[in-house]
């Protein structure tokens, strides 16, 4: 069992102890010691870890305080496949939150990332652009740029959204 927190309710009727531990665990004789000694009732919660990172607080990987202390209401589940959407590093130690879970904002920028991949033609996709014929190299989802090897030319060049659909290279995204 690791303690979290306690704390006492308004009326000072109770104390509730937050702890987390690795399965459930019994503590009726703990809570007969405990309200004999504080002389209130006493309420013991198990939390997750998740919970625990949004009680403590804390600095990110990001360098700003965490999200689920600061607004972060509910805790929407996290999928390794949303990382793998955002291009990132599939090392647990760069995609963990400090609660050891998936880092929560894998989750509210996901829906950016997904707009973009539908904007955007996939890599190898072979376009035809002012320049000629070529090949989707590299993306780049949140300026929505494209890296295309031309065929002709024998180099990379970078094109925006924009561009692309002004120049007829990829057709206009259908809107839902």
């Amino acid at each position: 069992m690791n303690l979290v927190e306690a704390e006492f309710t308004f009326d000072r009727n109770k104390i509730i102890f937050y702890f987390t531990a690795e399965g459930r665990v019994d503590f009726r004789e703990l809570v007969k010691d405990l309200a004999s000694i504080f002389k209130t009732r006493i309420e013991l919660r198990q939390i997750g870890v998740r919970d625990e990172a949004k009680m403590l607080g804390g600095i990110g990987p990001c360098g700003r305080m965490l999200c689920c202390s600061t607004f972060l209401g509910d805790f929407e589940p996290v999928s390794i496949k949303m990382a793998k959407d955002q291009n990132l590093s599939l090392n647990p130690a760069k995609i963990s939150g400090l609660c050891g879970r998936l880092m929560c904002c894998l989750k509210y920028e996901n829906d950016q990332y997904e707009e973009a991949k539908r904007e955007l033609p996939d890599i190898g996709e072979v376009i035809v652009t002012d320049n000629g014929k070529g090949k989707v190299v590299g993306l780049n989802m949140l300026e929505k740029l494209v890296q295309v090897e031309l065929f002709e030319l024998e180099r990379v060049v970078e094109y925006t959204l924009d561009e692309l659909i002004e120049e007829g290279a990829i057709s206009v995204p259908a809107t839902e």
